[in-house]
C-alpha cells in the first residue's frame, strides 16, 4: 500500500512540483496540498498521512507552528519542514518538531529524506 504524503506550501509551482516527484513514485501517494498552515493541519486530521512536507514561511499558519501543533496531534508522523532559508537560519531546537529540515535549494535529495523516515 502507497504511504500517503500531504504537501503544505504556499507556493503553486513548489506544490505542483512535490506531486510530479511523488506520481513517478509507485510507493508513494499525494493524499492532499494545503496552502498555510493551518489548512494542512485540518486536512492531517481528515486525510491521516504518513508523512508531511511543511514550507516553513507560509501565510496564515507557517510551517513551524504548524508542526508544533502537528506534532501534539499525530506524534508519530513524520513531518519535513521543506525551506528556501539556510539551515543556519532555522531556530535551534527545530528537532522537537520536525524529522528533518531539507532546504528547497537540495529538493534533489527531497525523496533521500523521504524514503529515509517512511523506511523504519
Amino acid at each position: 500500500m502507497a504511504k500517503r504524503i500531504l504537501i503544505a506550501d504556499d507556493s503553486p509551482m513548489i506544490r505542483t512540483t512535490l506531486c510530479h516527484l511523488f506520481e513517478r513514485e509507485n510507493d508513494y501517494v499525494v493524499c492532499s496540498e494545503a496552502r498555510n498552515g493551518q489548512e494542512a493541519i485540518e486536512l492531517a486530521k481528515k486525510h491521516r498521512p504518513d508523512l508531511i512536507i511543511l514550507d516553513m514561511a507560509m501565510p496564515i499558519m507557517n510551517g513551524l507552528s504548524a508542526a508544533r501543533q502537528l506534532k501534539k496531534i499525530m506524534p508519530d508522523v513524520p513531518i519535513i519542514l521543506f525551506t528556501q532559508h539556510d539551515i543556519e537560519l532555522v531556530p535551534s531546537g527545530i528537532e522537537v518538531v520536525a524529522d528533518r529540515v531539507v532546504p528547497k535549494s537540495e529538493g534533489t535529495q527531497l525523496m533521500m529524506h523521504v524514503r529515509g523516515l517512511l523506511s523504519s
